[in-house]
């Protein structure tokens, strides 16, 4: 690959990032853009935009945006659609994240006429993949540079060293090596790494950042209303709010009450398995009140058919083919079994579990008069039933009677 001139880097202002910047101007002796982007991880970005002055970015060359709105509706909601779950547990926080800033590296690389983008992902883990097949797929001609797969700065004493080096700031904290490293959104917080390696291990209190302890959580229950609009969350206990707004008040209500924890070993798209500790209140609550609205407003042929679809779908997204059209495809079928999912679920929060407790909708397939146990007024003849199991039962009386006969 021929060296770039310019470079749009995702930069996040803490120190692997910073080192990142300063080796892509001294390695390629290129312009480097820099990218942060507000996914709502709580932190202040405007240190990001001094420390790329600092480091000598212009300041026309440095773009920090806030796409909390974009990255909830255009990315969480549909992946909540599907009730999308890596294998049967992980909610994607960090996976749904990647494409939405790719999707900003390629377009600000367009707008500043860079002819690359960079990442500080590791060539361990998954975010690598998730990042650069994302860019090849909105943009083949791309160069995407890791320099976690190309320099030699392979331990922390070597990071310092070239801090140190090149004048780069490094907090106290950072000398030693840190007991975990935390990626952050609104979606999720996920802890990996050091104290969390060994999964025969408990992971400490402190880990934990965004959920009370189910045992230190509120003594009384909570109720809360959700609403919603062909399945996506559109209001709380009456409120219409934004995508955004949505998730961030059910953080806080999921959080006070412990809900969402998750400690997973799981398999990594490179063929390794990791342990991570994964927070996600907000989606908890959200997933649990997306499936009471679809047990009376789906069809149980579709709601069968998009759970069998589910695991494809959560594996799609987890190894980074956001942009793919398989993916493309099962949205679209997904989004089509969404266009009756409209009303309101009531949940009760109560020490680290969300749950339904009430489901209403002018879209319901649920009939009580078909279902009671009182008269039925006609709506029901159970003797039909009969020809039913009768018809149902046959090919099973068949393979019986054959073992039966090979037995003789």
């Amino acid at each position: 690959m021929s060296a770039p001139k310019k470079v749009v880097l995702a930069y996040s202002g803490g120190l692997d990032t910073s080192i990142i910047l300063k080796w892509l101007q001294t390695e390629y002796g290129c312009e480097v853009v820099t990218f942060t982007a507000d996914l709502g991880q709580g932190e202040e970005l405007e240190p990001a935009r001094e420390k790329a002055v600092m480091l000598g970015i212009r300041p026309e060359n440095i773009y920090i945006e806030d796409l909390r709105e974009e990255f909830v509706r255009d990315f969480v909601f549909p992946m909540f659609r599907a009730n999308a779950l890596y294998e049967g547990q992980y909610l994607l926080g960090t996976s749904i994240a990647r494409p939405l800033i790719s999707k900003r590296l390629v377009e600000i690389a367009q707008e500043t006429g860079a002819d690359a983008v960079a990442h500080g992902a590791t060539g361990k883990g998954n975010d690598q993949v998730r990042f650069e097949l994302a860019a090849y797929a909105l943009n083949p001609d791309i160069k995407v540079i890791a320099p976690w797969r190309e320099w030699d700065l392979t331990s922390r004493t070597r990071l310092i060293d070239f801090a140190e080096k090149n004048q780069i700031p490094i907090a106290k904290d950072k000398r030693g090596e840190a007991p975990f490293s935390v990626d952050a959104n609104l979606l999720h917080t996920s802890s990996e790494g050091k104290v969390l390696e060994d999964p025969a291990e408990a992971a400490p209190d402190y880990v934990y950042q965004r959920t009370t302890a189910p045992e230190d959580a509120p003594d009384a229950a909570e109720f809360i209303e959700i609403g919603f609009e062909r399945g996506d969350a559109v209001s709380i206990d009456g409120e219409t709010l934004s995508p955004a707004s949505i998730l961030t008040r059910l953080n806080e209500l999921g959080g006070k009450h412990g809900i969402g924890r998750l400690d997973f070993v799981e398999n990594r798209f490179v063929g390794m398995k990791s342990r991570g500790i994964y927070e996600t209140p907000g989606g908890t609550v959200l997933l649990e009140a997306h499936r009471g609205m679809e047990q009376i407003t789906l069809d149980s042929g579709a709601g069968h058919l998009k759970d069998s679809l589910m695991p494809r779908y959560a594996e799609l997204i987890y190894n980074g083919f956001w942009f793919s059209p398989e993916r493309e495809m099962l949205q679209a079928a997904i989004d089509h079994s969404q266009q009756h999912v409209t009303g309101t679920v009531r949940l009760k929060l109560y020490k680290g579990a969300a749950t339904c407790v009430g489901r209403r909708s002018d879209h319901s397939l649920y009939s009580e008069a078909h279902v009671t146990f009182e008269e039925d007024a006609g709506a029901y003849d159970q003797k039909d039933a009969a020809g039913f199991i009768q018809l149902n039962a046959l090919r099973l009386k068949l393979l019986a009677a054959r073992e039966r006969r090979l037995k003789r």
